[in-house]
């Protein structure tokens, strides 16, 4: 599958952006409001305790900030952070080593925590509640349990699928929070502040239509700051404006709600192929060739956010919203079961 602009997965040519415009405090990171009052408390008593922060489990859809808010954590803990996998953990041993090598109050960091193995995962264990490493000596019958004891540190997991987190490692956190799709005035105000880093020069209407293309999240905004950066300096004055931006963001193919070819493409497969649904994952993922996954993880929680598909016990269905959007008429047969004219105006 051909690269998505407005995917919100994280790939090489992101890494220097987001690296550069990356919030270093609570004070400069934009949004999620709730989270980081709360992290603002915790972090203010674990410094007064010369103790080091509950374990974090952060979740939601990628690109809403869950490594960043990790990178500031540390920061704001004047501790270093150590970064890594549920993929690269491997074995044992590699966690093992990644453990012993902390220092007192350093936080760890593993990204897609949800993909560890049991084998690996339960030895996280005592090591989060105990602070301890236990490790086999040997074999068989002479086999003997070595404990060896770990300065205090704060685990932060990060997971898009919390619901495939164990119960014995989602108890082991001391703080759970969940990151939501941005309001379009965060996504606008975020890109303000990009914008000033990157020396972009950008109106208000200009930032205000990227922004409502930006899907909620971040990481898609910069990327699209980042492409109308371009056209205007190739085929403007070099200066973002509402034209500007609808024109750079028509030609990348992204419609006026942040939907591309691939949103479509499902919508309409449900729509056409499937009468409106419902219809199975595993169908639907047939029906447009691509994984099972992808559609949970990347495709639906958008669409689903701006009401355009519902998921039901028998399987997917495209609303009357997503009808709307596609200019499609809705079917009579839907109206009269949902108890409405077939005259009634769509919304």
């Amino acid at each position: 599958m051909a690269e998505r602009i407005i995917s919100s997965q994280s790939v090489p040519d992101d890494t220097k952006l987001e690296t550069s415009l990356r919030p270093r405090s609570l004070d400069d990171f934009i949004g999620q409001a709730k989270i980081k009052d709360n992290l603002a408390v915790t972090m203010v008593a674990a410094r007064a305790r010369k103790e080091a922060l509950d374990h974090v489990l952060l979740y939601g859809p990628p690109g809403l900030g869950k490594t960043t808010l990790a990178y500031i954590i540390a920061h704001g803990m004047e501790v270093n952070i150590r970064i890594t996998s549920g993929p690269a953990i491997e074995r044992p041993g590699d966690l093992a080593a990644i453990l012993t090598g902390l220092q007192p109050h350093d936080v760890l960091f593993i990204d897609e925590i949800h993909r560890l193995g049991r084998t690996v995962e339960e030895i996280l264990y005592p090591a989060m509640e105990d602070f301890a490493l236990d490790i086999v000596i040997g074999k068989g019958p002479g086999a003997k349990s070595l404990r060896l004891k770990l300065p205090p540190f704060t685990l932060i997991g990060a997971t898009t699928r919390y619901a495939m987190l164990s119960s014995p490692l989602r108890d082991r956190f001391g703080s759970i929070y969940r990151l939501d799709f941005y309001t379009d005035e965060d996504i606008e105000a975020i890109l303000r502040r990009s914008a000033e880093i990157l020396g972009v020069q950008a109106d208000q209407a200009g930032l205000r239509e990227i922004a409502c293309r930006a899907r909620g999240t971040p990481r898609v905004a910069n990327r699209l700051l980042k492409r109308v950066r371009d056209y205007a300096q190739v085929r403007g004055r070099g200066v973002i404006d509402c034209e500007i931006a609808r024109v750079a963001l028509g030609r990348l193919e992204v419609d006026a709600v942040g939907l591309d070819n691939i949103d479509h493409q499902l919508l309409k497969a449900i729509i056409e192929k499937f009468s409106g649904g419902p219809v199975g994952l595993e169908t639907l993922a047939a029906a447009i060739s691509e994984d099972t996954d992808t559609i949970m993880d990347i495709y639906e929680p958008y669409l689903m956010q701006l009401g355009f598909l519902e998921r039901t016990p028998r399987g997917r269905v495209a609303t009357r919203r997503a009808y709307d959007h596609l200019g499609l008429k809705y079917p009579k047969s839907r109206l009269a079961a949902e108890g409405e004219s077939p005259q009634a105006p769509l919304l």
